[in-house]
């Protein structure tokens, strides 16, 4: 049963299932084993950045398509959510008809970008693709009376998700809105994944791997390359937006610094990089791995600086403000120790034979 939900693409050892179970347990439980605004928050942003990062491995990973334009669809979504939501009383039909136009709009950028750009050589795909996505977010951020601007826009949701709204107590902890809403954000993510695995998995799947390896064979075969490419995507834009959308309701808020900026790009790149390209899994391993090191490590820091209190020099390496210094050492460290990804290492190490 477990192996057909997961499209036949079951984990390949022991240790990767132990690690993906560890990571699924804990944000199904996240509500109930922590407690504060900080770890929820941190446990959502887990969820949406897996959906986020595995429909751009279905683009770099298995298809071989370098873009740049995904955080635009992660944006398009949020703000379809965001502007779905304006309005003295916010609605779920408002938010449904936002949503429906952030996806064709998605779909047909993605469409108009596939069909003049993926026809050109990798290097001028990913140029194009980077001069869209700079584009769109100038365009946000001067669309002040739509989008708010360079300060974004907060809008309310209705009363069913606001935290007032309290439905009772299960394990020592009050279940209101705010709750019901992080499971609307686990669920959709965890549907929207184990969709993008059914896609990588299918025959369809099989063919983008085969384009990745070698277009011109591929080609050569009988499948139309451009063609594939195109609607991977597709695929890939939509699941983005509606990570976006996630993102979106669960904030409350949507701004181009969280949405549309360059950095949630080059965090997706490194969670790809470090959780394994074509790999699947390891968008939900980086994920965690990457969100946690960025919302912890900092306070790592100055409990293990305050230890080290009396030994100069390394109080002051350890000193908090240098978190990025030390969050970049560990990705070089993870790069270096797990050139394929940790997916990739634990995938190799479960195929070797046994001694």
């Amino acid at each position: 049963m477990l192996n057909r939900l997961l499209s036949g693409a079951a984990p390949r050892s022991r240790a990767m299932s132990a690690l993906l179970l560890l990571v699924v347990l804990g944000l199904a439980l996240a509500p109930f084993i922590t407690s504060g605004a900080r770890p929820l928050n941190t446990a959502a942003t887990i969820c949406v950045y897996i959906v986020l990062v595995a429909s751009y491995d279905l683009l770099l990973g298995y298809t071989g398509i370098v873009s740049f334009a995904h955080t635009m669809f992660f944006g398009i979504g949020a703000y379809g959510v965001g502007l779905g939501f304006a309005g003295e009383t916010p609605g779920w039909g408002g938010m449904a008809l936002g949503l429906a136009a952030a996806l064709a709009l998605t779909l047909v950028l993605a469409l108009l970008i596939g069909l003049f750009a993926l026809r050109v050589r990798a290097i001028f795909y990913s140029m194009v693709t980077l001069a869209v996505a700079s584009s769109f977010a100038v365009l946000a951020s001067q669309l002040s009376e739509w989008t708010g601007g360079e300060d974004g826009k907060t809008f309310d949701v209705p009363e069913l998700l606001s935290p007032a709204n309290e439905f009772g107590e299960f394990m020592g902890r009050i279940v209101d809105g705010k709750v019901l809403t992080y499971y609307i954000v686990f669920c959709g993510a965890a549907l929207i994944f184990l969709a993008l695995l059914r896609v990588v998995n299918s025959p369809f799947g099989r063919v983008l791997q085969a384009i990745r390896e070698n277009e011109f064979r591929a080609e050569a075969l009988g499948y139309r390359t451009v063609a594939y490419r195109i609607a991977a995507n597709c695929i890939g834009a939509l699941a983005a937006a509606l990570a976006g959308a996630l993102m979106a309701l669960w904030l409350r808020y949507v701004g181009p610094k969280t949405t549309l900026g360059f950095e949630v790009m080059t965090d997706i790149l490194l969670i790809v990089v470090i959780g394994g390209m074509g790999t699947m899994y390891g968008a939900v391993i980086g994920a965690a791995l990457f969100i946690l090191a960025n919302n912890y490590l900092k306070a790592l820091m100055a409990q293990a600086a305050g230890a080290a209190a009396g030994i100069p020099l390394l109080e002051a390496a350890l000193h908090p403000d240098r978190w990025l210094l030390w969050l970049g050492i560990l990705f070089i460290l993870a790069i270096y120790f797990f050139p394929n990804g940790i997916v990739g290492k634990l995938n190799r190490a479960a195929s070797l034979p046994s001694t």
